[in-house]
């Protein structure tokens, strides 16, 4: 810098730009100091200081809000607005520091130091400068926003300090870094920052190009995805079949709102995605359909809310059953012990009698006493695995089993679940389903029963499960195992005497419309059809 750059210049500070020299830049001015100086220096024809605020944010700004460093500029055209601003051109010319600031009535006026560039010669700086063309040669190509002539220009450039503060001028820098370059006055040193900037940028945009790439090409796939599937819809409707996808989204919607379990819920998505693409009349559609219903319509959170109430439990109980004291008392200790523990691990009520003493209808009790949900599966007859387990889904007409079956009919995943005629099963060549029950009725086994047709785990564990037999002998050994027996023995003719006026005829009277007094019934004639009319095994 030559020594006439030294001296007292009008100030005008600047936001969020920082001018380099050899830039010529347009301003549109606004405040009134800014406007002052600006004028001043045009009459005058003398150059003015640009500086750059720290906070773009401070309205007017004093010594302590602006750098250090800055440009001193000549103001090549003014041109007033409408509203009262003013449009200036100007160009940088030379690095200057600020020494002093001295404020004058309507703008500040600084004194500035010069500011030489270093080391600007030497075989080192045409190495850098070679490697900074070729470096801005590189960003050129990656970045199309810089226009060919800016690059034709800096390859005619001969001065090295000209060069560098030409480039730094078109690098998409923060303000505060535009600033420390600036403000580095070792030509060396201002080249390498001008390398790694450059050498960061190119990395940027190699990525963005990357992450452009990925998008674009799933934005095609979706887009493809998008076409295909209105194609698809529009085929459907012209078929007469345009409600199978008011019917996905319906079920869709059944989905979101039902708490399932996370590897459930993912199954069911998948088996959904699926189901979408397949067409609404194909066999195949029909299967995922059933399958996703069959999960749906599982209970996999609802419960009923258990009355813990051991008083209420035993008058129900008599309500319900004449005599049976010692099964009752078993029962109600049972209970007490669930009612206690809320989750018990015990062994499993297997209620033993002869037919017609009341084990069915005891559990119906037992259902009505603990204010759950009441489930019977009669096992009579059964004699294949797959009635238990399910079939699986590669099989024509697959379903799931009985106990799947019985716990949808439930709707909760607490209800008292009777296992009636426990001891009719039997097993032949398509295997043995009182293995299959092992793990229903194993309180280690059953919190993951695995049904063949869901494919899936189900929590058994909050079930009530009891059982009934008329013969202990012909329950297998596992399972009697895994049970505690419980003996309903017959009734004398006295008790049968009881039940009947108490129970029996009371109850036949209501539902065949009579009134207690309309028909009367002897001890007698009651004596008369308990010997001949009765019998239990």
């Amino acid at each position: 810098m030559s020594e006439l750059t030294a001296g007292i210049y009008s100030l005008m500070p600047l936001r969020d730009i920082v001018l380099f020299p050899g830039m010529v830049v347009p301003l549109v001015v606004g405040r009134r100091k800014s406007i002052a100086a600006l004028e001043d220096a045009m009459e005058s024809r003398s150059q003015i200081f640009l500086v750059t605020q720290k906070d773009a944010g401070v309205e007017d700004p004093g010594a302590k809000h602006l750098y250090s460093v800055g440009t001193l500029a000549s103001v090549m055209q003014l041109l007033r607005l409408p509203d009262g601003t003013i449009k200036a051109l100007v160009e940088g010319k030379h690095r200057a520091r600020v020494t002093g600031f001295l404020e004058q009535d309507s703008y500040f006026s600084v004194e500035v130091a010069d500011e030489p560039d270093t080391d600007t010669e030497g075989v080192e700086v045409e190495a850098f400068v070679r490697e900074l063309r070729r470096f801005f040669e590189q960003y050129t190509r990656v970045n199309k926003n810089i226009p060919r002539e800016v690059l034709d220009s800096a390859m005619e450039i001969k001065s090295p300090t000209r060069l560098a503060d030409m480039i730094s001028s078109h690098l998409p820098l923060r303000t505060q870094e535009k600033q420390e370059i600036l403000e580095t006055v070792s030509l060396p040193d201002r080249i390498t920052r001008l390398l790694e900037v450059i050498q960061r940028e190119m990395e940027l945009s190699e990525v963005e190009k990357s992450i452009h790439a990925k998008v674009k090409r799933r934005m095609g796939v979706t887009q493809r995805n998008y076409y295909l599937g209105e194609k698809i819809k529009a085929l459907h409707e012209e078929m007469g079949q345009g409600d199978e996808g008011d019917d996905i989204a319906e079920l869709e919607k059944t989905i979101d709102k039902k708490k399932l379990p996370k590897l459930v819920r993912d199954k069911v998505k998948k088996e959904l995605k699926k189901l979408r693409q397949m067409p609404p009349m194909s066999a195949e559609s029909t299967v995922v359909r059933n399958y996703i219903d069959a999960i749906v319509s599982l209970p996999w959170s609802k419960k009923t809310r258990t009355r813990i109430d051991l008083d209420k439990a035993e008058q129900i109980l008599d309500e319900d059953h004449y005599g049976l004291k010692k099964p009752k008392e078993r029962i109600l200790e049972y209970l007490a012990v669930q009612f206690q523990v809320r989750k018990i691990k015990g062994p499993i009520i297997c209620l033993v009698g002869p037919p017609g003493v009341g084990k069915t209808s005891v559990c119906r009790s037992i259902a009505r006493a603990t204010g759950r949900k009441f489930v019977r599966l009669s096992l009579g007859g059964v004699r294949d695995e797959a009635e238990i387990r399910g079939h699986r889904r590669t099989y024509i007409g697959a379903m799931p089993g009985k106990i799947i079956h019985s716990m949808q009919k439930a709707g909760v995943i607490n209800p008292v679940f009777c296992l009636d005629e426990v001891d009719k099963m039997s097993m032949d060549f398509r295997g043995d389903p009182s293995a299959a029950l092992l793990e229903v009725l194993d309180p280690e086994q059953n919190c993951s029963f695995n049904d063949h047709y869901l494919d899936l785990d189900y929590d058994l564990s909050e079930v009530f499960f009891i059982t009934t037999a008329n013969n202990l002998h012909d329950i297998p050994l596992p399972l009697q195992d895994r049970m505690e027996v419980i003996q309903l023995n017959g009734y004398t003719e006295e008790d049968k005497q009881s039940i009947a006026a108490g129970f029996l005829v009371p109850k036949q009277l209501v539902a065949n419309g009579f009134k207690e007094k309309d028909i009367l019934f002897s001890d007698k004639a009651i004596l008369e059809m308990a010997r001949h009319y009765t019998r239990e095994a």
